[in-house]
């Protein structure tokens, strides 16, 4: 199975209360690829950076075993910058500065070879850019989209006529309700899927994640961190391991999917431990299988067990 990935990369700079770091690596489409190259390799990524994108985050998306031939590199441009600090609690953050740079021209072009992909994951960019990628493959069998706050607000008509052509949203609870103006996250859930999509994941941070379809609601729990250093990225990385199970297993069975769902729980708490991607850039197949494992045992029980 064959796997794309279209999104944002971009060079960051993080507070939290725990640090700080500057200009390391950043962007929707190097979490999804970095998480899901643990699962399927060659992965195609499509996207854009500057003259000024340092090499050495070249030399690591090539280690992964990423299909650069999609970047466009503009030389005499600058890479997309975004700078952020996070509150004690890590919930809230507080844009510094967001410079769009290339990225506010982005046009994706899909490469012929990259054309007949059968597994797509859409990051959070515009919708339009979004629906202009699907029109230039030929007839995937899976598409994941993601979306922000930003787009349901601007472009909310365009957001919902590319809704109906991706097969699972990945979304936020805050994003979730302000989509559909429903306070309860199960019926904004069926709500979307109204719109187009047969499965809805909603991420709810320290809360887990919730998988929904038309007749299922899976719950997934949060892991238990003692540290968590950099919440930045998580939500691509969980895109990332979820969207890599699947293309890893080609299974879009039910059963799988929520597998897949707790996979990509695990590959965003390790995401956090760490600033920017340096947790998630070494981990080994042992620490992911053994991380999936204790995600299992948190919410198994025995029935004799209980009075």
């Amino acid at each position: 199975m064959s796997l794309l990935v279209v999104g944002s990369l971009g060079i960051d700079t993080i507070e939290t209360p725990f640090g700080r770091v500057e200009n390391v690596l950043g962007g929707s489409a190097t979490y999804i690829v970095t998480a899901a190259s643990y699962f399927v390799a060659p992965i195609r990524l499509v996207g854009i950076v500057g003259g000024d994108f340092p090499k050495e985050y070249i030399d690591f998306l090539e280690s992964r075993e990423v299909d650069l031939e999609g970047l466009q590199i503009v030389k005499d441009g600058k890479t997309f910058r975004w700078g952020g600090r996070y509150q004690y609690d890590l919930n809230s953050r507080d844009t510094l500065f967001t410079e769009l740079n290339v990225f506010e021209h982005f046009d994706p072009v899909i490469p012929e070879s990259f054309r007949k992909t059968t597994h797509v994951c859409l990051g959070n960019i515009d919708p339009d850019l979004q629906r202009r990628v699907l029109e230039q493959i030929e007839k995937p069998r899976l598409v994941v989209g993601d979306t922000m706050n930003f787009w349901i607000k601007r472009k909310r008509k365009e957001l919902l006529e590319t809704l109906k052509l991706v097969d699972i949203l990945i979304i936020n609870d805050a994003e979730a309700r302000e989509l559909t103006n429903e306070p309860n996250l199960i019926r904004a859930a069926k709500a979307i899927i109204g719109k187009g999509p047969r499965m809805i994941i909603i991420k709810k941070g320290e809360h887990g994640a919730l998988l929904v379809t038309e007749r299922t609601v899976f719950s997934a729990p949060a892991y238990p961190l003692e540290m968590i250093n950099d919440p930045t990225g998580a939500g691509d990385a969980f895109a990332g391991g979820f969207i890599g199970w699947l293309a890893k297993t080609d299974d879009l069975s039910e059963a799988n999917c929520k597998r897949a769902v707790i996979y990509g729980s695990a590959l965003a708490s390790f995401c956090v431990e760490q600033f920017s991607l340096i947790r998630l850039k070494d981990l080994t197949s042992i620490e992911i299988h053994d991380r999936f494992r204790e995600f299992r045992e948190l919410s198994k029980f025995d029935e004799q067990d209980m009075p």
